[in-house]
């Protein structure tokens, strides 16, 4: 690979990686104006103009989106499964759910997503 083809994989990892992190933390629900806008920016007229269609250069851009949004996710599911006897279960994905604060640990009070439950444990609103 080239020094080219490598910038644009890095930058396709980069952007992949902030794709995965802005989605996995909105404040809101998702709408159809979230999709556009994505796909605007990960195939949009200016990354066409740094990276030609059909060259070497957008194939690499293509194969660092894939790696840096799927890589994402990937250490997610690596921390989560690390973290099985602390009491983090793989229904965090679905809908937030985690453990509540162990001994001497505080939670943050103002998490746009989450609420706490009469029994106390940490559910999405």
């Amino acid at each position: 690979m080239s020094m080219a083809e490598w910038g644009a994989l890095c930058f396709g990892l980069v952007i992949g990686w902030f794709t995965y992190f802005v989605n996995r933390h909105r404040a809101g629900p998702i709408s159809i104006n979230d999709v556009a806008s994505i796909i605007g920016a990960l195939g949009g007229s200016a990354v066409l103009g740094l990276f030609p269609a059909k060259t070497a250069l957008f194939g690499a851009y293509g194969v660092g989106l894939a790696i840096g949004f799927f890589g994402y996710f990937a250490l997610l599911v690596i921390m989560v499964w690390r973290q099985k006897e602390r009491g983090w279960t793989f229904e965090w994905f679905l809908d937030g759910r985690k453990p509540g604060p162990g001994a001497g640990q505080v939670q943050s009070a103002d998490h746009p997503m989450l609420v706490e439950d009469e029994t106390g444990r940490i559910v999405p609103r």
